[in-house]
């Protein structure tokens, strides 16, 4: 089992003082993988000081040694990507292919669009009589989830180090391992001490103790609208910025006469990926009432295609996913489609056959799906897709629109017309006739999914202040 029970503090390993050990449990064996240390306020303390006191140095460097930082960062992160790979395989449930392929190298693609978005910034620019300068904003508290952890530790700290902030990171204590080996990285590149922390903990633990500490500027947090509401309240009595990328529902809204066997398979695709463990995951069909029987037989043929197998393994296939409290709540799901009468066209509560243990999700699809469902309100992070007729365009748009969130959206279908469709959605991203986001354009979401945005040069904006100087001379 790997033990990692210290935190990073300071530029050094360093005991807790008085948190408290915690098993990681591997989701395909449910046995622990890894023991790690949940910190304590004092803990927090320490790092929060730590970040202080390195920020007064820091945010005076040029960016010429931001960017010398972050091209070592990316070589060091380059040679340690099989460590990283198989952490994220062990403790999310990833397949080690995939692992390979998509999660790690996802968090990479972070610090090299960071780095190119930093040689492009504006850091100042002249309006009538005032110069407005973009500065470095302080000590960023950073709360990371566990589905794609690197991706989503990477879009924080690459746009921070790169801004001249100084940060502490608290990645979930379910998925703590690959956050221990970055900061490892950070450490052989170079970053000075205090830059970089990092106190492993949970959200009502060390979460809460970085979002109301009166000595953090800033608290950019990725997870649950539930938990975000929460980080919000915690951060409310100090003022500080709270910057959040939160749930989602996407549909995937199938134009009417839209080539289902071209356009479908790359979109249904992100609700199989990762095992449906994506916040932009596309599990809303929408379809014309003209071309539902043929797009649920696409969907059928590909869920039933689909293999589930053991993350360790090489392969095309899906893991399970996180842990016993996602599969209970998935299973919660798809049973709660069945009670209110949509139509099980492939998959169902229980495990895949010849699965007797491991939190594995049977590749599931819904047909008959009305928007009052709860599986087609609530965030089901699993592999499971609904099916939703509509009669005209103006219905499935409302329909598409017609949850709290709005992180992400799919068209599938014509190009040219999705694109004149896209403006209609209420999502931070829209995607035609794939399900990706470009790393470097700005990811965000809409209502109940946040606010703020991420990557490039927009993630640099976020995560820094804006000064206006009127008066310096030309």
């Amino acid at each position: 089992m790997n033990s990692y029970l210290q935190h990073y503090i300071d530029g050094a390993w360093v005991d807790s003082e008085g948190g408290t050990r915690h098993h990681v449990i591997n989701p395909a064996t449910e046995a622990p993988c890894t023991e790690i240390t949940l910190g304590s306020q004092a803990d927090v303390d320490k790092a929060v000081a730590a970040a202080r006191r390195a920020f007064e140095s820091w945010s005076q460097t040029s960016i010429e040694e931001r960017s010398a930082l972050l091209t070592r960062i990316i070589e060091v992160y380059k040679a340690r990507m099989p460590d990283l790979a198989k952490a994220v395989s062990e403790e999310m449930g990833a397949p080690i292919g995939f692992a390979s392929a998509a999660q790690v190298p996802a968090g990479l693609g972070h610090f090299i669009s960071t780095l190119k978005a930093l040689g492009d910034f504006p850091f100042e620019e002249k309006l009538g009589r005032a110069k407005v300068v973009h500065e470095p904003l302080g000590v960023v508290a950073m709360i990371t989830p566990w589905n794609w952890p690197l991706n989503q530790i990477t879009a924080k700290v690459a746009p921070a180090i790169a801004a001249g902030n100084a940060m502490i990171l608290k990645p979930s204590e379910e998925a703590p391992s690959c956050a221990v080996i970055l900061a490892e990285i950070l450490h052989e590149a170079g970053v000075p001490a205090g830059v970089f922390n990092l106190v492993n903990g949970d959200g009502p633990g060390v979460g809460a103790a970085l979002s109301s500490h009166r000595d953090v500027d800033m608290v950019s947090f990725t997870g649950s609208t539930r938990a975000g509401i929460a980080v919000a309240q915690a951060a409310a009595a100090t003022v500080k910025r709270v910057h959040q990328e939160l749930g989602g529902k996407a549909p995937n809204l199938v134009l009417e006469g839209a080539d289902l066997q071209a356009v479908l398979p790359p979109t249904l695709m992100g609700v199989l990926a990762n095992s449906g463990q994506s916040c932009i995951a596309p599990t809303r069909l929408l379809v014309h009432s003209s071309q539902v029987e043929a797009a649920t037989a696409v969907a059928k043929a590909m869920f039933e295609g689909a293999q589930v197998g053991d993350p360790a393994e090489m392969g095309v296939h899906i893991g399970p996913v996180v842990n016993k409290a996602q599969f209970d709540k998935i299973q919660g799901l798809i049973q709660s489609a069945i009670d209110e009468g949509a139509t099980l066209v492939t998959g169902g509560v229980g495990r895949p056959d010849g699965r007797n243990s491991g939190y594995y999700i049977k590749p599931t699809v819904f047909a008959d799906v009305t928007p009052d469902m709860r599986i087609s309100q609530e965030e089901t992070f699993g592999p499971v897709a609904t099916i939703t007729r509509y009669d005209s365009l103006d219905e499935g748009v409302r329909i598409a629109n017609d949850t709290p969130y709005g992180l992400s959206a799919t068209i599938s279908g014509d190009a040219a017309e999705a694109a004149k469709v896209a403006p209609r959605l209420r999502a931070g991203l829209v995607t035609i006739n794939g399900w990706s986001p470009d790393g470097a354009a700005p990811f965000g979401g809409y209502k109940q999914s946040g606010n703020g945005r991420e990557n490039g040069k927009y993630g640099l904006t976020d995560f820094m202040e804006v000064k206006t100087i009127v008066g310096a001379p030309a």
